[in-house]
């Protein structure tokens, strides 16, 4: 496949440069960048009807610039989809990120904030006084507990 487009963008670039000097080689109207390359030379090299042949060799040479465009875009998106099954792994293997190692007893941790998963939020229990009128001695005795969830 890298043949076929290194060879492609040969013929493209020389299309391209053809492209370029047939337009310029074309006489305007009033005798601009056609006069630059000696105004009758192109006459003498293609005839009387120069501007006829200039004018279809510049849209031959257009729509050779085209296709070739559109092959090559083409040759360039299935590049990739000619991967063996292997080569896809080694890919995305390569553009994994690495995994690091578990810290090292001595070395300091890494802080919670900075991990990617949240923390659970903390369960604490708060002792409540038990009612005055309690008639029961038991209830005194043994606060209540209800459990409060801080984030």
């Amino acid at each position: 496949m890298s043949l076929l487009i290194s060879f492609l963008l040969t013929v493209h670039v020389i299309v391209c440069l053809l492209l370029v000097l047939a337009v310029l080689m074309q006489l305007p109207r009033s005798e601009g960048l056609g006069a630059a390359f000696g105004g009758s030379v192109t006459q003498d090299i293609f005839g009387a009807q120069t501007t006829n042949v200039l004018a279809k060799f510049t849209v031959w040479l257009g729509i050779a610039f085209f296709v070739l465009t559109l092959i090559l875009a083409m040759a360039y998106a299935r590049k990739d989809a000619g991967d063996t099954a292997v080569q896809r792994q080694l890919k995305a293997a390569a553009a994994a990120p690495a995994v690091t190692a578990p810290a090292v007893a001595g070395t300091p941790a890494a802080e919670p904030s900075a991990s990617p998963v949240p923390a659970a939020p903390v369960v604490e229990t708060v002792a409540t006084p038990a009612p005055e009128a309690s008639a029961s001695p038991a209830a005194s005795a043994a606060p209540a507990a209800s459990p409060v969830a801080t984030p």
